[in-house]
């Protein structure tokens, strides 16, 4: 059958059979895992953990590209890892490991002829060699330090040809090794955030109010003395949507927003003779500006706010931010 051929007889009902019957085959070869998380398992972490150097992460066609995403969950995770191709560590790449790291080799069947080829020279550099096989028996099951069995009891390819259970296994026995690794080292979502900056959590966790507040001229604030009419002009300029009241020291005593004059206008108050000390808002809340931009968000949803005063150490008035500043980061 050409390739770009569609069965005739196939139908919708024995397509979603067929998916279906993939993914219970590859949740069943998952859930038979569960009996090799043993002694060799936690010798594989301990293994990792002495270590002063990296995890090479090893493996041919479908199992490289696990292999690939296996040592890039572990670097991101707080275990160093790199990829390295078996076929271009005989020409060269094999100088990338060092006598301080593991290396940790996928192969379904444990014969695969890139991999077993540098089994010597792995020996040669005195350094463990943990493997994921499913062929305990093979050349790379005999001479590796310590072996994980992923052995499946058949792929979700109906032809039981293409790796497809057999690299789920493989990838969930890399997950779960670099969890338990990470629960070793006491990894946080601090640690995570730092190698992830780009990524939301990274925003979340690294970002601080003083990178995103307003500062200097953007900031509105008057004295308590002066008038509505000069208060409002302030607003108006800065464009905060609200301005700070603050004394004579530049520490905040009260704030003053749209929503104030909103209501004060609906309750007709007359505004003609008001001073700021009349309408604004006592004891306003505040942030201090090395605090994270994460805690803004949760000060302004409990006390449904969306601008919040800044302050540096000793109580004076440094900076103002809103939702929409908030948004622009990407905090929120």
């Amino acid at each position: 059958m050409k390739t770009n051929e569609i069965k005739e007889s196939l139908n919708r009902k024995q397509i979603l059979q067929l998916g279906i019957r993939t993914l219970e085959i590859e949740a069943a070869a998952v859930t038979a895992l569960k009996t090799r998380i043993n002694d060799n398992f936690v010798n594989a972490v301990d293994a990792i953990l002495k270590i002063k150097g990296r995890v090479v992460v090893m493996g041919m066609g479908k199992s490289g590209h696990i292999a690939t995403k296996i040592a890039a969950t572990l670097a991101s995770t707080g275990t160093p890892a790199m990829f390295v191709h078996p076929a271009e560590a005989s020409h060269g790449d094999l100088g990338m490991i060092t006598s301080q790291d593991v290396v940790l080799a996928l192969s379904n069947s444990g014969e695969t002829e890139e991999i077993t080829r540098l089994l010597p020279l792995i020996k040669r550099l005195g350094i463990s060699l943990i493997a994921i096989t499913g062929g305990l028996s093979s050349t790379l099951g005999r001479e590796s330090t310590i072996v994980i069995d992923s052995s499946v009891e058949r792929e979700a390819c109906p032809l039981n040809l293409a790796p497809t259970a057999s690299t789920t296994a493989q990838l969930a026995i890399g997950d779960a090794l670099a969890v338990a690794l990470l629960d070793a080292r006491g990894f946080k979502s601090e640690d995570f955030a730092a190698s992830h900056p780009a990524g939301a959590l990274g925003r979340r966790l690294l970002t601080h109010v003083s990178d995103i507040m307003r500062v200097q001229d953007q900031v509105p604030f008057v004295g308590p003395e002066v008038s509505m009419n000069e208060l409002l002009q302030e607003m108006s300029k800065k464009g905060l949507g609200a301005t700070a009241i603050v004394d004579s020291s530049g520490c905040p005593i009260g704030i003053f927003t749209d929503g104030d004059l909103r209501r004060l206008i609906v309750n007709g108050v007359s505004l003609k003779d008001l001073f700021a000390k009349d309408v604004m808002r006592s004891a306003p809340r505040t942030i201090v500006q090395h605090a994270l931009a994460v805690d803004a968000v949760s000060i302004m949803e409990e006390r449904s706010i969306n601008t919040l005063l800044v302050v540096d150490e000793t109580g004076r008035l440094c900076g103002a931010l809103n939702t929409n500043d908030l948004m622009r980061s990407k905090v929120i």
